[in-house]
């Protein structure tokens, strides 16, 4: 196999992999705001567990482009594609780490009745999903215009956090008893946030990968 190939080969496996790893953050984000809102905490206990699956998933991707990097000297668009591949895997093993947050934040509620505006962190919770979603097929299809227009959408994911942050703070003063349990939701709340903030990183990523400039989206 000539060295074009086999870089060719190692870059899709490479691509497959941070595939796998996107889809496994993602979903296990929205299953851990899903033990959340049930009081699930053996679910919670899981998505803790599961944790360490993601970590090797992006220190294989790490392992794999240093390897590239060594053996095959990659051209510049091709050291580009590579390192976009890293940032990206940096990403999404945020992502995951938001996911065991919540799940931790879901450990500390425990059995306790939500008494603060729960449905108010759903909503947030479908909105940063679909975004994470959306901007990982404009990845795969490697479709700029989608990239630009997801970007968009993280502003619309703040005000749901401004609002969701003043109703906690509502909470808090009515109900100064519940104030532990309306501090675990804001944290939620900050991890659900800081989610869509990394869907626009991943759609300036993507645009940096096509254009070979840097954008900054949504400042």
């Amino acid at each position: 196999m000539v060295g074009r190939e086999k870089f060719d080969e190692e870059l899709q496996k490479v691509q497959e992999l941070l595939i796998e790893l996107s889809n496994t953050a993602i979903d296990t984000l929205n299953t851990s705001m899903d033990y959340l809102l049930a009081s699930n905490i053996e679910g919670a206990l899981s998505v803790i567990n599961h944790d360490i699956h993601i970590n090797r998933l992006e220190e294989e991707i790490n392992d794999r482009v240093i390897l590239l990097i060594a053996k095959q000297q990659p051209v510049a668009t091709d050291l580009r594609r590579l390192m976009v591949l890293v940032k990206i895997a940096s990403d999404m093993e945020r992502i995951g780490d938001y996911a065991v947050n919540i799940a931790k934040e879901t450990i500390r509620i425990g059995k306790e009745e939500h008494v603060a505006p729960i449905l108010l962190l759903d909503e947030m919770r479908v909105k940063t999903i679909s975004m994470l979603k959306q901007i990982l097929d404009a990845f795969i299809h490697e479709n700029a215009d989608e990239a630009k227009k997801i970007a968009k959408q993280d502003d619309e994911v703040d005000e749901m956090y401004g609002q969701t942050i003043r109703a906690l703070l509502n909470v808090g003063v009515e109900k100064p008893e519940q104030l532990s349990q309306v501090t675990q939701l804001s944290f939620v709340c900050r991890y659900l946030e800081r989610s869509a903030d990394h869907a626009t990183n991943l759609a300036e990523r993507l645009l940096y990968l096509l254009k070979g400039k840097h954008y900054e989206l949504n400042n």
